[in-house]
């Protein structure tokens, strides 16, 4: 594959999937029928599939603060089309400030599916669990973190493959970091020994007007996430878009309408979220299919991206696994 396949939509069909979190599911005659408390898991999930028969490393994705998993489907499609298995709990429909309970639920969902997650899906899709991603958008991104680093709970028996944090935030500002705090502000602080991908956007430290804090706020954003991780590491910055750009074009309802006014925003979703979607892929590729062309192309043309970026950085590139 090279560049320009990673930021267009992959050539796989998908399809779409979800999975409840209840004792009972419907049958075919409209009725509940039982089922084993096992068979489904601790939240309700989103799943996004290529329908094309086949074996697929899996991205397990945590939604952003008081948002819904669904305003990530472009965003799923976009990357389950190159050959990933897109997960998507939704965690909360409200939460308060300590996300200690989001990073065990992550944690007990992803125990959960080497034994339920097969019988979900049809039989000639396989998730690979060998090659199981976590990551997540703002307080999701922090979460996603939480969990491959095994804090407020030890890190699930089924290793992550590797870590991504989309405009992960951990708290109002340093100082004022929500628990349990993620960052501790040293270099390479943070103990991961998987690969770590960090994506930023250049608007989500700045206010949107006086009324509104910083969706990103400085202190606490992708920079300092990034300055923590351990090769191998990369971090990829969008100067010209903000924290909820990364979601579909349309969000609907009370809390889907704000968010297109309280964060900065670009003049369009669209470019941002393809810029997001194409970096995880060509990350993915590297990492999880020892396939290394896209990352390195993106690392050495960042111009060809369908937004201005930053200059990119990494850890250690030269431990990129190469063909």
């Amino acid at each position: 594959m090279g560049l320009e396949d990673v930021f267009k939509e992959g050539p796989l069909p998908t399809q779409t999937l979800t999975i409840p979190a209840t004792a009972t599911a419907p049958c075919c005659h409209g009725r509940a029928s039982p089922m084993e408390p096992t068979a489904l898991p601790p939240k309700p999930l989103l799943v996004i599939i290529p329908s094309q028969e086949g074996d697929y490393p899996v991205l397990f994705f945590l939604h952003g603060y008081l948002l819904l998993n669904s305003y990530y489907s472009q965003l799923f499609r976009h990357i389950a089309s190159h050959g990933y298995i897109t997960i998507a709990p939704q965690m909360y429909t409200a939460a308060g400030p300590d996300a200690t309970p989001e990073i065990r639920d992550a944690v007990a969902i992803t125990e959960w599916l080497p034994t339920g997650l097969s019988g979900r899906l049809p039989a000639h899709v396989r998730p690979d669990l060998q090659k199981v991603a976590v990551a997540g958008h703002s307080r999701g991104g922090k979460v996603a973190f939480g969990a491959a680093l095994g804090r407020a709970t030890p890190p699930p028996s089924l290793p992550y493959a590797a870590v991504v944090g989309v405009d992960p935030v951990d708290g109002m500002a340093a100082g004022r970091q929500t628990p349990p705090m993620i960052l501790g502000y040293g270099d390479h602080d943070f103990n991961n020994s998987i690969p770590a991908l960090v994506i930023g956007s250049g608007l989500g430290p700045v206010r949107r007007n006086p009324l509104f804090p910083p969706c990103a706020p400085a202190g606490v954003n992708h920079v300092d996430f990034f300055r923590e991780c351990r090769a191998p590491a990369y971090h990829f910055v969008a100067t010209e878009y903000g924290h909820q750009d990364f979601l579909d074009d349309e969000t609907g309802g009370v809390r889907g309408r704000a968010t297109y006014c309280l964060c900065k925003n670009g003049t369009a979703r669209e470019p941002m979220r393809r810029f997001a979607a194409g970096v995880i892929v060509a990350f993915l590729n590297a990492w999880l299919r020892n396939d290394s062309a896209d990352l390195q192309d993106v690392l050495a043309n960042p111009s060809r991206a369908p937004v201005k970026m930053e200059p990119p950085e990494c850890y250690f590139l030269e431990k990129v696994p190469t063909l």
